[in-house]
């Protein structure tokens, strides 16, 4: 047994080293200049850093909006995975294309696909135009508010492939007895969906809940495409942020501006993980 745990640390080891220096031993020196005044040679000078960022406009701002787009994507990309997930999973004679067709976004690259949404929403772009042939004025889509409502509908078509495999996965795992014996009960499609599939598809529904809610901070690399630095107000994001403290060398603000939205996240997963269990318990 011993000697099997050996084998296994040591096929494991590259990829830990990796993590270890990539991600955990710059998240720990970042988390240590965030108490500093300076990178080098600089002196503790505790909440300081902390409490410019909660007294910055701009931070306050990037927090908002980035807490708007998370509340507002995420139900709705749940929502809509679910439901195409429930009818992908029937014998429908387009299955396979529509398959195929919520996963192609997932294999090609975003920053080839954010040319298309800048020809679908430029102010000359094709849904003014369409517009225009109903006699409604143009809509300068990405310098309005506007622009969070393109956000979210390009984070939905980026996800919602990844969401609807999860969710297939986690329909094709509930036995079919379950609904034969609801079938032979009399038991409507309303009923089988919320006492069978909706109860089986709980531990699904977490993950997935999770990994959307972890990508919806992930958004800026679509974001800083479409509208590049300094975008519109609504759609100015936490990493819009950060990666202007970046550019401009503030690296005391940057740290903590990440450490903060670390521990919002891990505040986020732990919340979902707790609650996953208590409904573990719950259902057994």
């Amino acid at each position: 047994m011993r000697r099997d745990s050996v084998i296994a640390f040591l096929f494991l080891a590259p990829s830990l080293a990796g993590f270890a220096l990539f991600y955990v031993i710059p998240f720990v020196m970042g988390f240590f200049y965030s108490f500093q005044d300076n990178v080098v040679d600089g002196s503790f000078v505790g909440m300081d850093n902390y409490k410019e960022l909660m007294e910055s406009s701009s931070f306050r701002k990037a927090v908002n909006n980035t807490m708007l787009f998370t509340g507002v994507s995420v139900p709705l990309i749940i929502a809509l995975s679910l439901l195409f997930a429930i009818i992908l999973n029937q014998k429908i004679f387009i299955r396979k294309g529509l398959q195929t067709a919520f996963v192609m976004p997932l294999v090609v690259p975003i920053a080839s696909i954010v040319m298309i949404w800048e020809v679908l929403f430029d102010w000359n772009g094709t849904i003014n135009k369409l517009l225009q042939n109903f006699s409604i004025d143009r809509i300068d889509w990405m310098k309005s508010d506007w622009s969070m409502g393109v956000l979210v509908f390009v984070y939905m078509w980026k996800n919602v492939g990844y969401n609807i495999i999860l969710f297939l996965a986690g329909l094709q795992s509930i036995p079919r007895d379950y609904y034969e014996t609801a079938d032979i009960e009399g038991a409507g499609r309303l009923h089988k969906l919320l006492h069978i599939t909706l109860v089986y598809l709980t531990p699904t529904m977490f993950f997935v809940t999770l990994m959307s809610i972890i990508n919806s901070f992930k958004v800026f690399r679509e974001t800083y495409l479409i509208a590049g630095d300094y975008p519109h107000d609504r759609i100015y994001m936490l990493q819009h942020y950060m990666n202007n403290m970046f550019m401009s060398l503030d690296v005391q603000k940057l740290t903590a501006a990440a450490t903060l939205m670390v521990a919002g996240i891990l505040l986020l997963v732990s919340g979902m993980l707790y609650f996953e269990r208590r409904f573990r318990k719950f259902i057994d």
